[in-house]
């Protein structure tokens, strides 16, 4: 008899293990299939610096994961310039009766607190060292799922497969879903940087026409550092050494934050977009990257993922597993808030980057039109923290 469980997650990232807490209160037989071994974290949980929205940060309060982060690093001002053009939007949370937009997280702390959470569940079965091979229907009408357990084989039933498998995920090629992608023809190099002046709460971003340079506080007096480089000067800017690396930023990122004294290890991300034509199949539903991997300007990647899975959760529990609707809505409920933050992200990527005089007038004027307009500002900084489309109770802060 194979085994059995209610909802299978494949991923055991940011988005799979989310979901799987979140589940906890259901009361389902939930397994979560990992790629890495008992007492390792996934590689995605690097020294990467992710930007949590205040819906976030309200969210993960509420599944009883932010007790257990370290690094949590407040953004009270987001200052905004485009290199070769003029105006800036400066954008302060104390404005909108705020104390923050939301919080900065070393994606390693990230890890170790959603491990710490996850030992605590009692009604989940991780596989570790797992990897999902494809899915077919048993005779049961659930979901077969065919995988290998260090390397054997194995077969489980599920009556909700869930796809949280990353950019290149497995169960959205084998449930034939297709993908639009578009490479952004830019490298994202990411490390911890220390500036003479150190962090005060303030994001800093400038934009250039081979992406961001942006600097991120952090709580070590250090920032985390995003630089934006064309994808074909990759490889020449990976080999510089640190005095040239520094000289670098220095000159992208110019002296809002003093002078740049010191970097640590440098990792690389190509960028590119991979959207799922699709996001769900018979009992069967993407989340997170695997359903929609976006340019990280804007920091919404995570924060839309988690919205994902909290709203997968409550059409659970409002509809049950077996209901033919039940994907149906959650598709409706998540069709604003996806659209939105896609078209922005891609949007201001594109445009950010353009390089022509025409695009360079355009940027300013709405920079200037931003900066001075409250209303306006006011909606860009509610998108921002997360406020868009039909938002689940733990985003805003609503206890289950």
């Amino acid at each position: 008899m194979e085994k059995q469980h209610d909802v299978v997650i494949v991923g055991g990232g940011l988005v799979g293990s989310s979901l799987a807490i979140a589940l906890e209160a259901s009361g389902l037989d939930v397994a979560l299939l990992e790629a890495t071994p008992a007492g390792e974290l996934p590689p995605v949980f690097d020294e990467r610096n992710l930007s949590f929205a205040e819906t976030t940060c309200q969210a993960l309060a509420g599944l009883g994961i932010w007790p257990h982060l370290r690094s949590a690093s407040p953004i009270r001002r987001i200052h905004t310039t485009r290199q070769g053009d003029f105006g800036r939007v400066l954008m302060r949370a104390d404005e909108y009766g705020r104390e923050a937009f939301g919080h900065v997280v070393t994606a390693s702390d990230f890890g170790q607190a959603l491990e710490a959470r996850i030992e605590t569940i009692g009604n989940l079965t991780r596989y570790r060292l797992a990897r999902f091979v494809g899915t077919t229907f048993a005779e049961n009408g659930w979901r077969q799922v065919a995988m290998t357990l260090d390397g054997e084989p194995r077969h489980l039933q599920t009556r909700l497969l869930v796809g949280a498998d990353g950019m290149q995920s497995a169960v959205r090629e084998a449930l034939g879903i297709d993908v639009q992608q578009h490479d952004y023809q830019q490298v994202l190099f990411v490390c911890r940087v220390r500036t003479s002046r150190p962090p005060d709460g303030t994001a800093w971003e400038r934009l250039g026409a081979h992406g961001p340079t942006a600097l991120l506080p952090r709580l070590d007096r250090h920032y985390g550092l995003v630089h934006g480089v064309a994808a074909d000067k990759a490889d020449e800017v990976a080999a510089l050494d640190e005095a040239a690396w520094l000289d670098r930023l220095q000159t992208a990122f110019g002296w809002r934050a003093g002078r740049f004294l010191a970097a640590g290890k440098r990792s690389r991300y190509p960028m590119r977009r991979v959207v799922a034509e699709r996001q769900i199949a018979a009992r069967a539903v993407l989340l997170g990257n695997a359903a929609q991997s976006i340019h990280p300007l804007g920091a919404q990647g995570f924060n839309l993922g988690l919205r994902d899975a909290l709203t997968l959760v409550e059409e659970i529990s409002r509809h049950g597993l077996d209901a033919p609707q039940m994907l149906e809505h959650y598709l409706t409920r998540r069709r604003q808030d996806r659209e939105r933050t896609l078209s922005f992200s891609d949007g201001l990527a594109k445009i950010s980057a353009n390089p022509s005089l025409g695009a360079s007038l355009l940027r300013s004027i709405g920079m200037t039109v931003l900066a001075n307009v409250p209303g306006l500002r006011g909606q860009v900084a509610a998108g921002g923290m997360g406020y868009r489309g039909d938002l689940p109770e733990l985003c805003r802060g609503v206890l289950q």
